[in-house]
């Protein structure tokens, strides 16, 4: 093994994965450092679930190296990698998955609730939480009672209230209208800056990545780069064509 750089929160070499014989990584690279806001693009079936899933812990990769502020991730046994993801990372899916019989500040209170938080220091932390998010209103109502943008900004409260070293976000607005995508980003990427938190989007949305520091690209899971080429001299209304290349 060869360890990471030193100002790399998360650290992958040459990762691959396969999903029942159908490669999703085939030695995919990178490094995030911290408090870094990282965009993974690529248009869907790209890898990018596949490649966060493995960042995160909750798959290990057939081939490659994860390391997580320089432990090694991906020789962790189970219990261990379940322990590093209830306590120092935070996960947000495309659609919230709350629970229905819970109001909204208790499922943005759960994951301290399940570290043993007191009822009070946990109902605290996800209220502010909430109200940062523009939901403090909702913070008695349950899923059902709450609009879909509501129910997602609920899912990353839940996600941030811990104060994660990292945030993996999924697709996080994807089931979102143009408008309420664009608020919700904001006030993630806003809240993630304020708190120091690193986090590592997953997106096919150009304006979602735009919000990143970085971005890093995939395409048939490997990474990319696009390199934009001159139109022709008969291609008066394209501006040009992009062409990726592996990296």
């Amino acid at each position: 093994m060869v360890a990471p750089p030193d100002n790399d929160v998360l650290w992958a070499r040459a990762l691959h994965f396969s999903h029942n014989g159908s490669p999703a990584l085939t030695g995919v690279s990178l490094g995030v450092r911290e408090r870094e806001i990282l965009a993974v693009t690529g248009p869907r079936g790209c890898g990018k679930t596949t490649l966060l899933q493995c960042l995160s812990g909750q798959l290990v990769p057939h081939q490659g190296e994860v390391w997580f502020n320089s432990t090694p991730v991906h020789t962790m046994g189970p219990l261990v990698r379940e322990r590093l993801r209830r306590d120092k990372f935070g996960w947000i899916d495309p659609e919230p998955q709350l629970v229905p019989e819970l109001t909204a500040w208790e499922n943005a209170a759960l994951p301290l609730m399940l570290r043993g938080a007191s009822n009070r220091a946990s109902r605290k932390a996800a209220l502010e939480w909430l109200e940062r998010l523009d939901i403090g209103g909702c913070a008695r109502k349950r899923p059902y009672a709450l609009v879909q943008a509501e129910r997602q900004r609920v899912a990353i409260a839940r996600a941030l209230v811990t104060a994660p070293t990292v945030l993996f976000a999924d697709e996080p607005t994807a089931p979102l209208h143009r408008a309420d995508r664009a608020h919700v980003l904001r006030t993630l990427t806003t809240a993630a800056r304020s708190h120091g938190i690193t986090v590592v989007l997953a997106t096919h949305d150009a304006e979602v990545a735009a919000l990143a520091d970085r971005s890093v690209s995939l395409l048939d899971g490997r990474r990319v780069h696009t390199v934009r080429l001159p139109a022709g001299p008969g291609d008066m209304t394209v501006e040009g064509a992009a062409c990726s290349l592996s990296v």
